[in-house]
């Protein structure tokens, strides 16, 4: 992972961190459902962007070295790779 990729992931990382601990301070508080789920959603989002981050750097490094190499199998191992986690991340 570059660099800057891995500093954004990290700084967003521990954003979410602090609303998973807000979460759980809203439930021993008794605060309102719909406002607890509100959270959740927010923090699920959160980490969606992150997985997004990840991927894309992903894609434009470990992808593109296994297309621009030549190498079929790399390839074909790449793309089944990615479709794999593509298919689990809407689970």
């Amino acid at each position: 992972m570059r660099d800057d990729v891995k500093t954004s992931c990290l700084k967003r990382l521990k954003r979410i961190e602090g609303q998973i601990r807000g979460l759980g301070a809203m439930v021993e508080e008794d605060r309102y459902c719909i406002d607890v789920v509100t959270q959740i959603a927010a923090a699920r989002a959160a980490l969606r962007r992150v997985e997004e981050e990840v991927l894309r750097d992903h894609v434009a490094h470990c992808v593109e070295h296994a297309i621009s190499s030549g190498d079929k199998a790399d390839q074909r191992r790449k793309i089944a790779e990615l479709m794999d986690v593509i298919g689990r991340a809407d689970r």
